[in-house]
């Protein structure tokens, strides 16, 4: 079963890790006698370890050692769901241990249970680095038809009219429950108190007010220093947050680490080039937030998403959003052609329809990129 008990926690401060076991020989003694003392058997690392580094720990503690690459791949593979989310997560697993297959070092089946055994191995592939190689070529083959697909897909949801938001934040900041609470008929999206609980990128329709209705998109959370291999690996799945019109940041009020998430999701919306889209920051959580809680970020947004009215303000807030984003039009529709008023109704925020001697005198507001959407244009 995935999981651990934490028994004993390390720092050490050195002006450069050590080439061998990244931590000092005074310090090594001291994890030695704890794991001893607490029967301890697995010892996570925070840095990443050199395949040496890994090696010499294990021989010097005597007892199952992983960094923190390792940690989240575990995590990833417990998660994935999808065909594509196995596929991203096993070629980044195996991008990380090919260098480690030295010698008779580090082997791929990694059998027994806990942190650190939830592996490629498991499907019992052979540490033969050209094997390995060859279906690290055949992933990213059956990924790029993938990619195909989904961006297929982009290009359709663009041309349907339909304005696209999509919600982004440090993962478990509630982005999930969201989306299940936005959408609100079928709770289909996965949430739960956990770290990547989703990391599969979900579209759904939500409907704001009356017709008018947007595409929310889901993808997976971020963390500090996320792996270059998992970038690399779950490049489509991140592209998804680059295809909307407005990001909604979600930020975890209640955990006393959000100003650094905040600034770890920033620095990642930068690498993804994601800063031209318009954000709207929220902060959920607030019912299990400090009382002295402050915001950092403005303007922004505080609720709990588990309330009626968490719910309420949220969508409030977007339409206001929106109310800046978009472009205010008159029309006159002709009698004729009022079936064309519900599709209108849909892609745009229609605030009042009047009966003129020809037709309805139309007053409203739509986003620039959908104007093409208003009749007779």
């Amino acid at each position: 079963v995935f999981g651990g008990l934490v028994i004993d926690q390390f720092t050490q401060k050195r002006e450069r890790p050590d080439s061998r076991t990244m931590i000092g020989s005074g310090k090594l003694e001291q994890m030695r006698w704890a794991i001893g003392v607490g029967e301890i058997d697995t010892v996570i690392f925070n840095d990443r370890l050199s395949p040496r580094q890994n090696v010499n720990l294990e021989e010097a503690l005597g007892v199952k050692v992983i960094d923190r690459m390792q940690l989240i791949l575990d995590i990833f593979a417990m998660r994935a769901r999808s065909h594509e989310g196995m596929l991203q997560v096993e070629e980044a697993q195996l991008n990380y241990l090919l260098p480690r297959l030295v010698g008779q070092g580090i082997m791929l089946s990694r059998q027994g249970g806990g942190i650190g055994s939830k592996g490629p191995g498991e499907t019992k592939l052979e540490t033969d680095r050209r094997y390995i190689r060859t279906r690290i070529e055949n992933i990213d083959k059956a990924l790029k038809k993938v990619e195909k697909t989904r961006e297929n897909i982009r290009q359709k949801r663009s041309k349907s009219g339909i304005f696209r938001i999509g919600l982004i934040g440090y993962t478990n900041a509630g982005k999930s429950s969201i989306m299940n609470a936005l959408v609100g008929l079928d709770k289909e999206q996965y949430e739960q108190n956990e770290l990547f609980a989703t990391l599969d990128a979900t579209t759904k329709a939500v409907k704001l007010v009356e017709d008018f209705t947007v595409s929310l998109t889901d993808t997976v959370g971020f963390i500090q220093n996320l792996p270059t291999e998992l970038i690399k690996a779950f490049k489509s799945t991140l592209e998804e947050s680059a295809n909307v019109d407005l990001l909604i940041h979600v930020v975890d009020a209640s955990n006393p680490h959000h100003e650094i998430h905040e600034q770890t999701v920033l620095k990642i919306m930068e690498d993804l080039k994601l800063t031209n889209i318009p954000v709207l920051n929220v902060y959920n959580k607030m019912d299990i937030a400090p009382s002295d809680f402050l915001p950092t970020l403005s303007p922004s947004l505080q609720l709990s998403i588990k309330s009626e009215s968490g719910v309420q303000w949220l969508k409030t807030a977007i339409l206001e959003k929106l109310h800046e984003l978009f472009d205010a039009f008159e029309l006159e529709l002709p009698y004729e052609k009022a079936y064309q008023l519900p599709e209108l109704r849909k892609s745009a925020l229609v605030q009042s329809v009047v009966e003129g001697e020809k037709g309805y005198l139309i007053k409203g507001l739509i986003a620039p990129e959908l104007s093409w959407k208003l009749p007779n244009n």
